[in-house]
């Protein structure tokens, strides 16, 4: 597996130090392959989008109405 090198501040580094039975090395790998998931995510046509989430869910948000979509949008933006 090919390394990396990583500098973090020191005061990161003092805390860090302070859990010696965490894998910082995991902890950044899970890190950096989920940025990489949401980057990669944003590249993706509606399409592609869809053949990923599968048919099952294509089927169901072809069936439901856009009036239920668009009252959710509504209820997201106030709560927002």
């Amino acid at each position: 597996m090919p390394n990396i090198t990583l500098s973090v501040p020191p005061d990161l580094y003092r805390r860090m130090k302070k859990h010696p039975e965490i894998k910082w090395s995991e902890v950044a790998r899970k890190a950096i392959a989920e940025y990489l998931a949401k980057i990669e995510a944003e590249e993706l046509s509606s399409d592609e989008l869809l053949s990923l989430l599968g048919e099952e869910f294509r089927k169901e948000l072809e069936s439901t109405p856009v009036e239920e979509y668009e009252k959710a949008l509504k209820k997201t933006r106030d709560a927002e």
